[in-house]
């Protein structure tokens, strides 16, 4: 416990959504790719279409508090992402919205606020660990930043331990057989493939990782 906490407000969260909306984009076809092995072929176009929405209302008229534009954010990826993913992530950032509370968040407040996120989407997807979806890239992701930020790791650290924990929980979904969505409807077939949820997910926490915490 102690490590100096830094305070994240809205131009850090800014920040870290272009990142996320750049990387999604650039990587659009790759998570395409991957919904198409297994599902519906069109998680990397849906999500890039959202992200890109996002990055139109930070243009246009940008939330003034954290809470507001984790909010926006999750409310405008609801109403322009279809499929299961809007539902998902809108879910996520609202959560995280209303974990949030008044003002910046210090270190705990952003592992709070994630893991609020996480709770949403379990609650949501009706998902647990080793249904091969995002929950098994986030929910490591969230144990990493729980464990660090309680030690007293720096932001930075405690987001970069994240990263790594979404990664290696997005690489253990490939010989997974999916229980839940389209995918378990391939049965054995679906192993094999990364989720490209749980792949997605893990360029939003390393996304968060390179914006956030930069003390």
């Amino acid at each position: 416990m102690g490590g100096l906490s830094v305070a994240v407000g809205v131009d850090d969260l800014t920040a870290w959504l272009r990142r996320f909306a750049a990387v999604v984009h650039e990587r659009r076809d790759e998570l395409t790719a991957l919904d198409a092995a297994i599902g519906d072929a069109d998680h990397g176009s849906n999500l890039d279409r959202g992200m890109a929405a996002v990055v139109a209302v930070l243009d246009d008229a940008p939330p003034a508090d954290v809470a507001g534009l984790l909010k926006k954010t999750g409310a405008t990826l609801v109403s322009k992402v279809g499929g299961a993913s809007g539902p998902l992530y809108g879910t996520l950032f609202l959560r995280m919205a209303g974990a949030a509370g008044d003002g910046d968040l210090d270190d705990a407040a952003v592992a709070r606020a994630l893991r609020a996120g996480l709770d949403g989407v379990v609650a949501r997807g009706k998902a647990e660990p080793g249904d091969k979806t995002m929950v098994d890239a986030l929910g490591p992701a969230c144990d990493a930043l729980d464990a660090a930020v309680e030690a007293g790791e720096p932001l930075s650290g405690a987001l970069a331990a994240a990263a790594e924990a979404a990664a290696e929980g997005r690489d253990a979904t490939v010989p997974m057989v999916a229980r839940k969505g389209r995918a378990s409807y391939l049965g054995e077939r679906s192993a094999g493939h990364a989720d490209p949820g749980a792949t997605s997910v893990t360029l939003l926490v390393e996304a968060a990782a390179a914006t956030l915490g930069r003390s």
